[in-house]
C-alpha cells in the first residue's frame, strides 16, 4: 500500500495528489486514525489446522470474498480516466461489494450496467428532497444492492489544502498547479481525452443547480442540508425500504438511535479525518458501538486501514467488515483499474496469511481474546 502511495505521488500532480491526502485543520485525525491500530496487539493460537482458510463473510446478506469494500470517494476521474468504472469493476473481479459516490464523476447508471455484482449509493441529503428522491428512484431501477447516507458532513470540514489549491468542480489548475501538471504529461494527457470532470449525479439530476466553475467547499454547503435529523432519515429508510447503512457514526447513543429506527449497518468513520479534526480514531470506538448494537445491526470500520492485520484487528473487535478509502485512490491514481485490482488484491492475500498465522480458519474464529491490550473494554 505504501508503494502504491509513493507511485500516485510521482505520477499526480501535486495539487491533485493532495486531494487525496486532505484531511481537516492540522489532520490530527488522519495521522491518528492509522497510528491507532499499532496499539492493538494480535495473539495467535498455533498447532491449528490452517490448510483451509476461509476469510468471506457476508455484508448485508451480500456474500464477498474478504471482509474488505470498497468505500464512497468523490470525483475520480481526476485521477485516472478509468475512474469509477474502473474502481466498480475491480471490485466486482475481487468478489466484494463497490459503493458509488453522490459526488462521483460517474453516473449511477453507467456504474449500474457496468456490472451486476452487489452496489451501494451512499448519499448526503440535499436541500431539494425532489434530488434526493431522484437519486433513490434512480437507484432503485439499477438495482442497487443498499444505500448509506453519511452522517458526518452537515458542514464540510476545514480542509486547508484544497483551500489553498483552490480545488474546483470540474477541477482547474491555477497557474502554479498548470505548471506542476506540465511536469506529469501522462496524467495531463489522460485528463484532457476524457469527457468534462463534474459530480454528475448532481448535474444531470432534474432541478438540480449547476457546479460548473464552483469551488468544491462552496459547492457542498450550498447544497448539503445541514439540518438534517433522525426523522429524515427514517424518511429514506421508508421510501428505499431496501438495506440500508449509516455511515459516520462515533457515539454508542446515535448507533443505538439508527437501529431503533431500522438500519442494517452502521459505518464507525470519521471521513478519514476530513471533518472534525481531534475526533477519535475509528478503531477506538469501535468496540463501545460493537456492544451498544451488535448483533442486530452489522458494523463496519472506516478510516485508516492500511494493511490485512488492520482489517483483522477490526474483526477481532466486532466489525463485520471494513472500507478502505485512500488505499484504492492510490492505486487508481497509479494504474488505473490494474493498479485497484493489484491493491484489492495485495490487502486479500494478507488476511488469507494473517488469518492463518493468527490460528483461525475463518473469521468467525475471531474475537477480542485475539487482542492484547489493557485498554479494551471486556
Amino acid at each position: 500500500m505504501h508503494d502504491f502511495r509513493r507511485l500516485a505521488r510521482r505520477r499526480l500532480p501535486r495539487v491533485i495528489f493532495e486531494a487525496i491526502e486532505a484531511a481537516a485543520d492540522d489532520a490530527w485525525t488522519r495521522h491518528r486514525n492509522t497510528d491507532a491500530f499499532a496499539t492493538y496487539e494480535l495473539s495467535g493460537r498455533y498447532l491449528v489446522d490452517v490448510s483451509n482458510v476461509d476469510p468471506s463473510t457476508t455484508i448485508l446478506g451480500e456474500r464477498v470474498a474478504s471482509p474488505v469494500m470498497i468505500a464512497p470517494t468523490a470525483l475520480n476521474r481526476v485521477y485516472h480516466p478509468d475512474g469509477e468504472l474502473g474502481v466498480a469493476r475491480a471490485a466486482s473481479a475481487a468478489g466484494t461489494i463497490y459503493s458509488l459516490s453522490a459526488a462521483a464523476s460517474t453516473s449511477i447508471e453507467a456504474i449500474g450496467q457496468a456490472t451486476d455484482t452487489a452496489k451501494w449509493f451512499q448519499i448526503y441529503v440535499w436541500r431539494d428532497r425532489g434530488i434526493l428522491r431522484d437519486f433513490i428512484d434512480r437507484c432503485r431501477e439499477q438495482r442497487y444492492s443498499a444505500l448509506c447516507l453519511t452522517v458526518d458532513s452537515p458542514v464540510l470540514g476545514n480542509r486547508e489544502i484544497d483551500q489553498r489549491n483552490g480545488i474546483q468542480v470540474p477541477p482547474r489548475l491555477r497557474l502554479g498547479g498548470m505548471i506542476e501538471a506540465a511536469m506529469h504529461p501522462r496524467w495531463v494527457q489522460g485528463y484532457l481525452r476524457q469527457p468534462r470532470i463534474d459530480m454528475v449525479n448532481v448535474t444531470a439530476t432534474a432541478g438540480a443547480p449547476g457546479a460548473a466553475g464552483a469551488e468544491l467547499s462552496d459547492l457542498v454547503s450550498s447544497q448539503i442540508d445541514a439540518s438534517v435529523t433522525w426523522r429524515d432519515l427514517e424518511w429514506m429508510i421508508g421510501y428505499w425500504n431496501g438495506p440500508f447503512a449509516v455511515k459516520g457514526i462515533q457515539h454508542p447513543g446515535d448507533a443505538r438511535q439508527a437501529a431503533r429506527l431500522g438500519v442494517g449497518a452502521i459505518v464507525v468513520s470519521n471521513h478519514g479525518g476530513r471533518q472534525l479534526d481531534g475526533a477519535a480514531a475509528t478503531i477506538d470506538l469501535l468496540p463501545s458501538i460493537v456492544d451498544a448494537v451488535a448483533p442486530d445491526v452489522e458494523v463496519l470500520l472506516d478510516s485508516g486501514i492500511r494493511r490485512g492485520t488492520d482489517v483483522l484487528k477490526a474483526i477481532a473487535l466486532g466489525a463485520r467488515a471494513c472500507m478502505i478509502g485512500r488505499p484504492y485512490l492510490y492505486g487508481l491514481a497509479a494504474g488505473g483499474e490494474a493498479g485497484v485490482r493489484r491493491v484489492l488484491d495485495l490487502i486479500q492475500a494478507e488476511i488469507y496469511r494473517d488469518l492463518a498465522l493468527l490460528g483461525c480458519n475463518t473469521l468467525d474464529s475471531l474475537d477480542r481474546s485475539a487482542i492484547a491490550r489493557a485498554a479494551i473494554p471486556t
